[in-house]
């Protein structure tokens, strides 16, 4: 049984990663975020929450007591101060397994035409989640950053994954897929360790995601 802390658990992918947890393996969940009540239908005795904010330290800290894993589903334009509070916690509390969900570009790794109009429409977003993606990268935690492509809300779980210094490929991926992977990584936690993973849907290679 794994012990795994969800930070910003109301977020779409958080969503679907907790029904996979819940239905496919014994772990317990800690549900971690601001307005709780918004996940407080998952409240059982495999599924705790907590209402609280990733920049309160200490409270983060308290958290992560007796957890295995923590999953951080977050976004915000402070989210580089979010890297560093929860760097600061895991160290306090001797925690070292991180999967955190940053965004494709954050290295200038989309190739072409896709790459360009990519990099036009996330604008100072990749700027933002690189320094967060830093932080961890320069830290001794057991990262593993994922990158995904260009969301939807398909049924599927359809995925590849790039290295840290491939080209991207692709230029969609289901959020059931990045939440299946999410599930992978936290119940086998060797795998991809201190790794920043790009994730697609093969055969989605295009200028643009088909929907634009």
């Amino acid at each position: 049984m794994t012990n795994v802390l969800i930070l910003g658990a109301a977020g779409q992918i958080a969503r679907l990663a907790e029904q996979q947890f819940l239905a496919e393996t014994d772990s317990k969940l800690t549900l971690y975020l601001r307005n709780a009540q918004r996940v407080a239908d998952l409240k059982s005795d495999r599924v705790t929450v907590i209402d609280g904010d990733t920049t309160d330290v200490e409270k983060l800290t308290q958290a992560m007591q007796g957890q295995d894993v923590v999953y951080a589903n977050l976004a915000g334009k402070n989210i580089k101060a979010q890297a560093e509070t929860i760097l600061k916690a895991m160290h306090t509390t001797g925690l070292k397994r991180l999967i955190w969900i940053s965004t494709l570009g954050i290295y200038d790794e989309v190739p072409g035409k896709f790459g360009e109009w990519n990099n036009a429409t996330l604008g100072s977003y990749l700027t933002t989640y690189y320094s967060a993606a830093e932080v961890l990268e320069n830290s001794d935690l057991d990262y593993t950053i994922i990158r995904p492509a260009w969301l939807t809300d398909k049924d599927e779980i359809d995925y590849e994954t790039t290295g840290r210094h491939d080209a991207f490929k692709g230029t969609e991926v289901s959020r059931k897929s990045i939440a299946a992977l999410v599930v992978k990584l936290a119940e086998n936690p060797s795998e991809s360790i201190r790794e920043s993973l790009g994730v697609n849907k093969p055969n989605t290679d295009g200028d643009k995601p088909a929907w634009y």
